[in-house]
């Protein structure tokens, strides 16, 4: 396997104090732990209400309110023309993060313009 490279500004000194107080191991193990609860229905009201806060969009709506093509769309998203293809079509949807980007875009149309530039 090859070793995996970072493009970063920051040197791995500052890399390491930034993951100083991260276990990962406990993270995993509580992720699985909630997802379990989750399945046996037994889970705390905080991990149903987080997993229900997504923003519910309709992706065609959304890009035919900025007037914006398809390819243009996915250019804004950082993802392809065909992604978001299948979302209107509902052959997959988006991700959570995806979500909330276009219900961000769908609230405020300025933030096209400022993700078109980047």
């Amino acid at each position: 396997m090859s070793e995996i490279k970072l493009n970063t500004a920051l040197t791995m000194e500052e890399i390491a104090d930034n993951f100083q107080d991260v276990n990962f191991f406990e993270g995993v193990t509580a992720g699985l732990n909630e997802a379990l609860a989750y399945e046996k229905g037994t889970a705390k009201a905080e991990t149903i209400a987080r997993k229900r806060s997504l923003p519910d969009v309709n992706v065609a709506e959304v890009r035919n309110s900025l007037s914006l093509t398809q390819k243009a769309f996915a250019a804004v998203l950082g993802v392809s023309s065909r992604t978001v293809e299948a979302w209107e079509r509902g052959k997959s949807i988006p991700t959570p993060t995806a979500k909330k980007l276009m219900f961000l875009i769908s609230q405020d149309h300025s933030l096209v313009q400022k993700l078109q530039t980047q």
